[in-house]
């Protein structure tokens, strides 16, 4: 700290006044607004001025500016002082705040990034370091820039395993752009929190885990410079010591009163006292940043190098997956890779022997992988594709639906999809993970079935905004398209067909193998079925699908490794319900699967080529007897 000059006295009170500022415009908005989190917002106010306007370099008038210092305010709740942090700076307006959670505000109850101040959405508590450790490793790796990344956390949130998951990430890459604040302010929202005001377990938790952590005073701001001042090599925790509902006289430190915005009484009242405390109007600015980052081009991303597969050969998706990802690589320097120690599975590690210096070891910490991801696609600065077993993204549900309200640009691709991974077992398949993405509005699922159309869909979804997902599979299979073929998200390929179809079957992948294998068997019987290949399962290509049934007099039979509950049949189901004459039955995985070696597994679960054979000719002379 031999760099560090203390602040003069008048700097000194103009902080205090900003803080106590800060206070003010909180209690007014959330009583305005009859709801919100005025005593979260008042144990950080000193933290916030001395972060907004001594400590953090920004432009004001341009937020999102990528020069600028990064904030994340990851107790969400406490959205009402990020908001009069942003008006103090002139960016709000200061009338703006009493529109607080109103339906034609963007001052939302947590902090979304429809608001230009805002990089990734919080409330969700316990994900905000991880996208902070991202954006960090971002502005340390890649961007090589002077920005620095701040983040402050509430001590109730320090529960949450993801926190930690974080930290850990943090202090292994040693992030020394990155600071973490804990608000210790000792109340949860219905309790105490476990560690109460026992600062120095927390620090000597943070410093387990590789950051140098320093206690302070949460509300000097004297001791706030001297401690943001601190720069190590490694990443630098702050466990500022605070009092909820500072200033609030009757309320400051007392139970019962998280999440409850101050009657009109109280809030004069306590407008009245904290007002008594300031003594200058004078508002503070920001330094401005260093100008050293670098421009970023992530728009169309093409791959550079052709396709090279032969017609019948064998190759698993995920590996096809490893090999696009590679190819991508070479084409924009912007292009990530982020794994959870599956690597040698998921086939991203043939990206990192290509570009090491762009692959990023998550380890085995779904959650914070995720996070990760979020945080370095901010700004758009990179282009992320973060890897694992598709069945391991089910813990990370949280952060990919807060990812989707974060209007983030992510790549998740799964590997290991289905009862077809074999001996494994059921704790390795992903079976619920279609009807998971599905669920999320900003995502687009693809299912490829070979490695060209998976190759087309990495290169595409690195160019399509939202969350996207790839879902790849273990077993080897042909490939069945050319190496030109075209592909379009929610167009899919109708891979056989002829004018004498009786049934439409739609499979994906492994099922859409067996399918294919399954109309060779029953043209023996003199039966023509239409395979559909799906290529993405959100958005659907209904058209295709209407056309194809009404052609195969309305009979569609669907096949899928994956539960009923949420996958492809009750996707096609619900595409073509209210239309007069289609029938759809749907071939899943029903009950808990086993290991077995993958063509058992089809076969005990009646997805395979004799299954679908039997379904085929069951649904044909379903229709003859009724005629």
């Amino acid at each position: 700290m031999a760099d560090y000059h203390k602040p003069d006295q008048q700097t000194l009170q103009a902080l205090k006044d900003t803080a106590n500022r800060l206070r003010v415009n909180s209690i007014k908005a959330t009583t305005a607004a009859g709801s919100g989190h005025p005593t979260s917002c008042c144990s950080s106010a000193e933290v916030m001025s001395v972060l907004f306007f001594y400590t953090m370099k920004y432009k004001p008038q341009d937020p999102r500016n990528p020069n600028n210092d990064r904030f994340v305010m990851s107790k969400g709740h406490a959205a009402p002082i990020l908001y009069a942090a942003w008006a103090e700076a002139g960016f709000l307006q200061e009338s703006e705040l009493l529109n607080l959670r109103k339906i034609d505000s963007i001052l939302e109850g947590h902090p979304v990034p429809k608001q230009a101040f805002v990089d990734v959405a919080t409330g969700s508590l316990g994900q905000g370091l991880g996208a902070a450790c991202g954006m960090a490793y971002t502005g340390k790796f890649f961007d090589k820039a002077s920005y620095r990344v701040f983040c402050l956390l509430g001590d109730g949130e320090s529960s949450e395993g993801s926190v930690w998951e974080a930290m850990a990430f943090a202090g292994f890459y040693k992030l020394d752009n990155l600071v973490a604040i804990f608000d210790v302010n000792r109340l949860g929202q219905s309790d105490p929190t476990p560690l109460e005001h026992k600062v120095e377990i927390y620090q000597k938790r943070c410093e387990a885990f590789g950051w140098h952590a320093i206690v302070v005073d949460g509300h000097s701001v004297e001791e706030l410079c001297k401690a943001f001042s601190v720069i190590r090599n490694k990443p630098t925790a702050i466990i500022a010591k605070t009092f909820k509902g500072k200033g609030i006289p009757g309320v400051e430190d007392k139970e019962n009163w998280h999440g409850k915005p101050l009657s009109k009484d109280l809030a004069e009242q306590a407008i009245k006292e904290i007002e008594s405390k300031i003594q200058s109007k004078k508002k503070m600015s920001p330094t401005l940043p260093e100008e050293d980052a670098p421009k970023v081009n992530i728009k169309d991303i093409k791959l550079l190098s052709p396709l090279n597969y032969k017609l019948g050969e064998k190759i698993a998706t995920r590996k096809a997956y490893g090999v696009a990802l590679a190819k991508l690589g070479h084409s924009n320097k912007r292009v990530i890779a982020l794994d959870g120690d599956t690597k040698n599975s998921t086939f991203a590690d043939m990206f990192k022997k290509e570009h090491p210096d762009r692959f990023i070891e998550c380890y085995i910490a779904e959650q914070n992988m995720v996070s990760v991801a979020v945080g370095a696609a901010t700004r758009d600065r990179t282009v992320a594709f973060a890897s694992a077993f598709a069945t391991f993204f089910t813990r990370a549900f949280d952060q990919i639906r807060m990812a989707a309200i974060s209007e983030s640009n992510i790549n998740l691709v799964g590997s290991h999809s289905g009862v077809s991974i074999g001996e494994d077992g059921p704790s390795q398949m992903a079976l619920e993970d279609i009807a998971m993405f599905r669920a999320v509005p900003t995502a687009t699922v693809f299912y490829p079935s070979d490695a060209v159309s998976t190759e087309r869909a990495v290169e595409i979804a690195a160019n399509t905004k939202g969350i996207c997902f790839i879902r790849t599979s273990r077993p080897e299979n042909s490939v069945i398209y050319n190496n030109n073929e075209e592909f379009k998200i929610g167009k899919a390929k109708v891979v056989a067909q002829s004018k004498d179809d009786q049934v439409t079957v739609i499979g994906a992948a492994v099922t859409l193998h067996e399918a294919i294998a399954a109309a060779e068997q029953l043209k023996k019987d003199k039966i023509n079925i239409r395979i559909i290949d799906l290529f993405t399962i959100k958005p659907l290509d209904v058209s295709t699908i209407l056309e194809s049934a009404k052609a195969t007099k309305g009979r569609i039979i669907t096949v899928e490794d994956h539960y009923h509950e949420g996958g492809i049949g009750e996707a096609v189901s619900a595409a073509v319900a209210g239309e007069p004459g289609i029938t759809v039955k749907s071939l899943a995985v029903s009950g808990v699967p086993r290991s077995g070696k993958p063509a058992e597994l089809l076969k005990m679960f009646g997805i395979d080529k004799d299954a679908i054979v039997e379904a085929v000719k069951s649904v044909v002379s379903q229709a003859t007897n009724s005629t």
